[in-house]
């Protein structure tokens, strides 16, 4: 068996509190009837997760609450003690504090010290990222066991007592399309008989001379009284650039691992909303594939969402059978792919 293969011998994920449905979403923030309809129609969310309390905006839990129970559920899954882990590298747009890094602080939940750590900052690629840098920290030799996690909360960023409507839609869209989340994988270079492998990863900026599709600012006391909107979202640069973007990061990845589309059993596509995900699948170019999608039920839960759609095709895929995963980051454009096979 080669050595340098990256085994997935887990993966798990976490969200707080109870769903929300539209109705519910509409009603707490006095939008008028058509809104719900509206969400129903073109966004085609119905539900997500929150870690803060709608009526009484407390934060119900951080993200290194969930990062730590998706990394402890991925643990007792893989059969392994947090002791066997040399490595964790976690990926978010939406950390805790700029410091004590949320990575750091998720390694001392689960009680792991003295090993390498690592954190990226980004959007919805950057599960794709943890997963490229761990798995070429695994190959390199220095590491055997590694847990990747993704996740994102936007507790710090709903502010339960606005009025909706007076919002501008580049604010409103946000706060339907969204929810909080984590998630963690196993991976490791120890010979794993049965267990999926992953096959590639790559993550390519594509934003040159481009304005970005969304915004999110940093909130200190500072600029707190500036007017900016915290979130921004050029949904309709979205909609538009998306799906081109996620069909060129699908050839590019069927084209390096010399994959034909007919080959791939299951299709993980970017997780925007219902509706976009619809979309984008379309222009996918994967005949046989069996979709994976979760963002309906969930919510955009931005960074945990491979891991969500990881936990549902791993279980399903029979031995031979590829999947490919696709995630898309607007804020400057990032195409992302990855490729799993559950091994013969």
């Amino acid at each position: 068996m080669d050595a340098a293969d990256i085994h997935i011998r887990a993966v798990a994920t976490a969200l707080p509190g109870p769903g929300i449905d539209n109705a519910t979403l509409a009603k707490r923030f006095g939008m008028p009837a058509a809104f719900e309809q509206w969400i129903d129609v073109f966004v085609g969310t119905r539900i997500r997760h929150f870690a803060v309390d709608l009526d009484t905006g407390e934060v119900r839990s951080s993200l290194a609450d969930l990062a730590a129970e998706a990394g402890a559920r991925a643990l007792a899954a893989a059969g392994l003690e947090p002791s066997d882990v040399d490595l964790i590298v976690m990926a978010t747009s939406s950390p805790d504090a700029l410091m004590p890094a949320t990575v750091n602080v998720v390694a001392d939940r689960l009680g792991i010290d003295r090993i390498s750590t690592y954190q990226l900052q980004s959007g919805c690629t950057g599960a794709v990222q943890a997963l490229d840098v761990a798995a070429q920290l695994l190959r390199g030799g220095r590491h055997s066991v590694a847990l990747v996690i993704g996740g994102d909360t936007c507790a710090k960023h709903l502010d339960v007592t606005v009025d909706g409507a007076a919002l501008p839609p580049a604010e409103q869209i946000n706060g339907v399309l969204f929810g909080d989340g984590a998630g963690a994988a196993v991976l490791t270079t120890r010979p794993s008989p049965g267990a999926p492998v992953l096959r590639h990863a790559f993550v390519e900026l594509a934003g040159l001379g481009r304005a970005p599709g969304q915004i999110v600012n940093w909130t200190g006391r500072a600029a707190r009284d500036t007017g900016e909107p915290i979130v921004s979202e050029d949904y309709k640069a979205i909609e538009e650039s998306v799906p081109v973007l996620a069909a060129e990061a699908l050839d590019r990845l069927l084209d390096e691992l010399d994959w034909k589309e007919t080959e791939v059993d299951y299709l993980l596509p970017p997780q925007l909303s219902g509706r976009m995900t619809e979309k984008i699948t379309a222009r996918l170019d994967a005949p046989h594939a069996r979709e994976v999608s979760c963002v309906a039920d969930i919510g955009n839960t931005g960074n945990a969402l491979p891991f969500f759609q990881l936990e549902l095709a791993l279980p399903r895929m029979a031995a031979g059978d590829r999947a490919a995963g696709v995630a898309i980051e607007s804020s400057k454009w990032i195409k992302a792919a990855y490729a799993v096979e559950r091994q013969l």
